[in-house]
């Protein structure tokens, strides 16, 4: 602690009034109220007594009330080497003994001639997969293998720590599969071997068919043997076929699910139904590899049988006559063969010809079950199952909107992303409710919210509205929704998608038969809201709602809360004008007011929060995460720990202030807008990517909605390359290997995609806003067809001729939904802009056509 500590406070003009507050430490001099006339200098010269200017939490903290532009700053961070300096306000902070007046600093820093961090972003080449990739992280990913709706699901594991194929571990969703040979109630789970084993040198590689598609094929070389593989999962008996899927009961596989919660009628509800999902046939697994001999000479290939973990089963026994894995109890778990005839042992070496090959198959069904049923799977063909797989899966794709991406991973990662969603959407065929979870979690309205958008997104309008039935048949009797883990966030997320389903749909009907449970969350959300209205929660969370709303245990008033409560609230009282005008007027006012007090409360925050060096020179505010806090957690102001979820930047960054430009409580290109951003690209990214779970921040939608392609850019190639498998598309939820086949992490990156594709800004259509220059070189073609919009479907066709010095651009759209203006982007791959335009109004430097009062159908073309 220091005696005192003297600063001086100048701004580029007044007059100037406020006041002084001094955390952790006292105000010496002048009085703690000021007012500064505009001929005096504009120079505020502070004593700071008892001051803490030491390295670490409470250190000195002033806070300059001024009636337009209140900032706050650690005392210890002034110098005259770095002054605070706030051209934003008109402000900078100094060392008392530095003379220089406002302008005299401003000129100072700014002939450095120095970039912030975004502004460095934006005037970069564009980002790339191949530039991100030669840094990101690397992360490989077991791959899930189901029929979609149905939770029994196989994990394929990689092995590439062993270095040779394979594990399969069956799951009930979230649950291991425990049958009654395991031991000790541990987890069914196998292991099969090709090739010699663990070497020097592994040199595997993986891959969906047909870059989307849930069948995996695999390969591995092991000196002259080259040995490939190709799983798959059917139905027991039947063909697969889309109608012949019953899938499982949303409640159970809820049920299965980590992180679920049930009210006492969910959890009876689920114990009645629970016997007859599991009491029926199984799925199955099936794999075929080969071995190929690529040497002059013959050559060994060595395979071992699939075999349960030893340790965590009964005992069990090889027949050679019938290639079945047996256990003692004598139900069978394997039944497999090798060049066509069952395989006698466990383990298996066979010598293979030059050029030739020996095939090894086995299928697996997902708990082990009798002689006569796995006799029956030993005799299927396994290239008709494969065939009907192939068409049950390619049949989902069909059905979905059509999309046609000139970089191939993306374009793949596409439909494969479509259908990782689709495998762990939960329910019973035809038209069942459908439990829309996050790779094994369950359902949560907002980690669930870019899943059921990417339906809506790709014109599978009912698989979105039975997903979101989930929320409503779970909804308390009260109104509440909360089905994971004690998060108090989706209530109002639960109404946004109502919302947005209708957006998408129009479909009045279907609006009046969800209205009655809607409105039941509308009253509690509105209830909650007032018990907020508080005289003592003036800048602390006043009339904002209160609770965790991910998994750190944090009971505040978290804006992330209230942003999506007041979304879902907005958005209820533009759908329900058509159905009750006078409420809908009321629920509307109420909405602009939650508004008005969430921006209240964040204004206060960012006043007396520290503001932080940016990269030009300049300052910026912060703002915390919840109204109660100061600052960022990050920055540990008052010394509580933060480091949650290995990173510092967990409730900054994932669940932190830059949600509510999501959520529409800030615009993204006001100041607050501008602050949130300019403080979490310094603090809380690193190549514009948020730490950890880094899907969870949605600086990607502010970006875009701010016309920052180059950073979403930069967001959008270092995130995926560094988080999804780069073979199987596969995502992780964090760095650290933390769960598996992650949906919420994938939607959001598919929302990505959605965004650079389309976009809608109240009556605005918005074409291509985010696509790289590199998607429209000569002989590229980007297009859609049916995307699912609020203007209803849209199709896209931009074709790139620039060997003869045009593009080409057709599109269509829904008659009767037409919006009121249309901006399509055509960025050139050399940053050229074009010199004639036919079909709309050409802005050069946004690189867009504008057209309004567009028709349903339409073409543009530029020239170069």
């Amino acid at each position: 602690m220091s005696a005192s500590e003297r600063v001086a406070v100048v701004w580029e003009r007044g007059p100037v009034k406020g006041e002084i507050e001094v955390v952790y430490g006292r105000l010496a001099s002048p009085d703690a109220s000021f007012s500064l006339p505009a001929t005096n200098g504009n120079r505020l010269l502070l004593e700071i007594g008892d001051a803490r200017v030491s390295d670490g939490a409470r250190a000195t903290r002033v806070t300059v009330r001024a009636t337009e532009h209140p900032f706050t700053f650690f005392l210890r961070d002034v110098s005259a080497e770095h002054p605070v300096y706030l051209p934003q306000f008109g402000a900078a902070v100094t060392a008392a003994g530095d003379e220089r007046c406002y302008r005299e600093i401003a000129g100072a820093v700014e002939g450095r001639g120095l970039r912030g961090e975004l502004e460095a972003i934006e005037s970069e080449p564009e980002e790339s997969y191949e530039s991100a990739v030669a840094r990101t992280r690397d992360l490989q990913c077991p791959t899930w293998l189901g029929l979609g709706r149905d939770m029994r699901i196989f994990e394929f594991e990689v092995s590439r720590k062993e270095g040779y194929w394979g594990g399969i571990l069956p799951r009930f969703h979230g649950r291991t599969v425990v049958v009654p040979e395991c031991v000790d109630g541990k987890n069914l789970r196998y292991t099969f071997v090709l090739g010699r084993g663990a070497a020097c040198e592994a040199d595997m590689s993986r891959r969906l068919e047909d870059g989307c598609l849930p069948i995996l094929r695999g390969g591995m070389d092991d000196g002259d043997v080259r040995y490939e593989l190709t799983a798959f999962v059917t139905g027991e008996t039947a063909p697969l076929r889309a109608d012949t899927v019953r899938g499982t009961h949303y409640l159970v596989a809820d049920g299965h699910a980590g992180g679920h919660m049930f009210t006492e009628e969910q959890r009876a509800r689920y114990e009645e139904l629970l016997p007859g999902e599991l009491d029926r046939e199984e799925t199955v697994l099936h794999l075929r590899a080969t071995a190929t001999n690529t040497a002059s000479v013959p050559r060994y290939a060595w395979f071992r049988k699939p075999c349960p973990d030893a340790g965590n089963v009964c005992a069990t026994r090889h027949e050679p006559e019938t290639g079945f894995g047996v256990f003692e109890t004598g139900r069978v778990f394997t039944a497999c063969r090798l060049n066509g005839r069952p395989m006698a042992e466990l383990e298996a070496a066979v010598l293979v010809k030059p050029g030739e090959s020996a095939a090894f198959e086995f299928v697996l069904p997902h708990r082990p079950v009798s002689r006569e049923r796995v006799g029956k799977l030993a005799a299927c063909d396994f290239d008709a199952r494969l065939e009907e797989c192939r068409a049950y899966w390619r049949g989902k794709l069909e059905a979905a909107a059509a999309v046609d991406l000139p970089e191939r991973r993306v374009n793949e990662m596409v439909k494969a992303g479509l259908l990782h969603l689709d495998l762990v959407a939960y329910g019973l065929e035809p038209d069942g409710t459908l439990a829309p979870t996050i790779g094994w979690y369950a359902p949560i309205g907002s980690e669930s919210t870019p899943i059921i958008l990417f339906f809506e997104s790709m014109g599978l309008h009912d698989i979105a509205r039975r997903s979101i039935q989930f929320f409503l048949d779970k909804q308390h009797e009260d109104g509440f929704v909360q089905n994971f883990g004690g998060y108090m966030l989706e209530t109002g997320c639960a109404l946004n998608l109502i919302a947005e389903h209708f957006l998408y749909t129009r479909d009045v009907e279907w609006l009046r038969s969800v209205a009655p449970g809607a409105m039941k969350s509308v009253r509690y959300l509105t209830d909650w809201r007032r018990r907020n209205m508080r005289d003592d929660l003036r800048g602390r969370g006043y009339g904002m709602i209160d609770g965790k709303v991910a998994d750190p245990e944090d009971p505040f008033h978290y804006f992330m809360n209230s942003g999506y409560a007041y979304l879902g609230l907005k958005r209820t009282a533009e759908w329900l004008a058509l159905l009750d005008p006078d409420e809908a007027k009321t629920l509307a006012e109420e909405a602009e007011a939650f508004r008005r007090d969430i921006r209240a409360e964040l204004a206060e925050c960012m006043a007396r929060s520290p503001v932080i060096p940016v990269g030009d020179g300049s300052w910026c505010p912060t703002a915390p995460p919840w109204a109660e806090a100061t600052g960022a957690s990050s920055m540990l102001s008052d010394g509580e720990p933060c480091f949650s979820h290995h990173t510092f930047a967990c409730r900054d960054s994932l669940i932190g202030p830059l949600w509510l430009v999501f959520q529409q409580v800030v615009e993204p290109d006001e100041p607050m807008g501008e602050a949130l951003l300019a403080s979490h690209a310094v603090l809380h990214t690193l190549h514009n990517v948020a730490f950890s779970q880094p899907y969870y921040s949605r600086h990607d939608y502010a970006h875009l909605a701010r016309g920052e392609v180059n950073a979403f850019l930069k967001t959008f190639y270092n995130g995926f390359s560094g988080l999804a498998d780069r073979q199987t598309y596969t995502w992780w939820e964090h760095y650290f290997h933390a769960s598996v086949h992650k949906t919420h992490e994938e939607g959001w990156f598919l929302m990505q995609i959605r965004w650079m594709l389309l976009m809608e800004k109240g009556t605005e259509l918005r074409l291509l806003p985010g696509i790289p220059r590199a998607w429209l070189r000569n002989g590229r073609r980007v297009a859609f067809e049916n995307m699912g919009s609020h203007f209803g479907a849209v199709s896209l066709r931009v074709e790139s001729k620039l060997a003869g010095g045009t593009i080409e651009a057709g599109y269509s759209l829904t008659a009767g939904r037409l919006p009121e203006k249309l901006t399509l982007r055509i960025p050139h791959p050399e940053g050229l802009r074009a010199t004639v335009v036919e079909g709309g109004t050409y802005d050069a430097g946004a690189e867009t056509v504008e057209i309004a009062g567009p028709g349903a159908e339409g073409s543009v073309t530029l020239r170069w």
